[in-house]
């Protein structure tokens, strides 16, 4: 009985030698693999994926240098225009007329009046009419002596006397009383008040007896003048509280301008 037990004592003995000898084994075979060249292209990546970590980390750009705004700090880019306007020329000064102070001074429930009575306007003491027709038919009378001046447009804003006809303007003429010397049949002078009409500028013209008349020049009326404007087909003829009545033939010789 003593022979068996020395010999499975001795049997257990060998197999934990065994053990141990073959963890020596492993052991040696670990610390032969970090030479080995599997291993070192391992730690070389490691190594390369390390430097590669600070290079980025170096790359970041510092607030103090490179930050801009304060959204560029946090992280939050603004939006850039990539379409930039092109630098306009800068402006010679300009020492012309602006007109500024007349369309200050000039006004009319917020539009600018392109004309401006001039110092011997006087509203008349004679009753003068304009007798409108239109294809033949006669429409309401207008009576012009009540100001001494009348507008003459599209614009009801500020017309006195609104034409609707679109080849008008919105400025298109006036009617203006002007206080003229004049000379008697005796030879002494005087002064009377002469009705007179001026075009504005406008695009189509305004008519006295069938001539367009000069624009921005004052062209005297006198009783039974036919007055046209545009390519509206209104007519006005021109009477006064003493004219025989409202027909009559037109003066023969040319309008006269001032």
């Amino acid at each position: 009985m003593s022979s068996k037990r020395s010999y499975s004592r001795d049997r257990r003995d060998r197999r934990s030698d065994d053990r141990s000898a073959k963890r020596r084994d492993i052991k040696r075979q670990h610390s032969s693999d970090s030479e080995s060249p599997r291993r070192d292209s391992y730690d070389r990546k490691r190594q390369r994926d390390r430097y590669d970590r600070r290079d980025r980390r170096n790359d970041r750009p510092k607030h103090s240098q490179h930050a801009k705004s304060y959204s560029d700090m946090f992280g939050k880019k603004e939006k850039v225009d990539e379409k930039k306007e092109p630098e306009k020329p800068k402006e010679k000064p300009n020492f012309g007329l602006s007109g500024k102070l007349a369309a200050e001074t000039n006004t009319y429930k917020g539009v600018v009046i392109k004309y401006a009575e001039p110092p011997e306007a006087m509203k008349p003491k004679k009753r003068w009419r304009l007798y409108p027709f239109k294809e033949g038919e006669a429409l309401s009378t207008l009576y012009i002596h009540r100001q001494s001046a009348y507008l003459i447009g599209r614009d009801r804003k500020i017309a006195d006397m609104p034409v609707d006809h679109p080849s008008c303007s919105k400025q298109h003429a006036v009617i203006q009383y002007r206080l003229m010397p004049f000379t008697r049949e005796d030879g002494s002078k005087g002064k009377r008040v002469v009705p007179y009409i001026i075009d504005l500028g406008s695009t189509n013209g305004t008519y006295v007896n069938g001539e367009r008349i000069e624009a921005q020049r004052y062209v005297e009326l006198i009783e039974k003048d036919l007055l046209k404007f545009g390519f509206s087909s209104r007519e006005y003829i021109l009477l006064h509280e003493n004219s025989g009545n409202a027909g009559g033939s037109p003066r023969e010789d040319s309008p006269k301008s001032a």
